[in-house]
């Protein structure tokens, strides 16, 4: 239970972070560039997750 609960927690923590540093980009740089950005975070993501073992 303890490794589920972990990994979970640090997704948590991950979304949040990301959100609140997304949400402060958006003041600086044009959706322009954030939404290709979050675009091919999102894409390494996946990739990753299915290569994972």
């Amino acid at each position: 239970m303890a490794p589920n609960l972990r990994f979970t927690a640090t997704m948590a923590a991950g979304s949040v972070a990301g959100a609140v540093l997304g949400g402060l980009l958006l003041g600086v740089f044009p959706d322009a560039v954030l939404i290709p950005a979050l675009a091919e975070i999102l894409l390494v993501s996946a990739v990753k997750l299915a290569r994972h073992d």
